[in-house]
């Protein structure tokens, strides 16, 4: 069973368009998709700088392991 179905998109964008209103739902997307990019850069900016500090021990590891 379909949580998110076709008929009940469509009743969820009814009810957030008589909440709003048609003036402020374009606001209300530009505010939500901004916080959606802001999110994914900093879930991006984390998961490199795991990979860089996990790099970097292992680097260090091969560093004085061959001296």
């Amino acid at each position: 069973m379909d949580l998110f179905s076709g008929p009940h998109i469509i009743l969820i964008a009814f009810f957030i368009l008589l909440m709003f209103g048609g003036k402020k739902l374009p606001e209300l997307m530009q505010g939500l998709g901004k916080g959606i990019r802001e999110f994914k850069d900093a879930k991006d900016n984390v998961k490199r700088e795991i990979t860089d500090h996990v790099n970097d021990s292992v680097d260090n590891k091969n560093s004085t392991t061959t001296k």
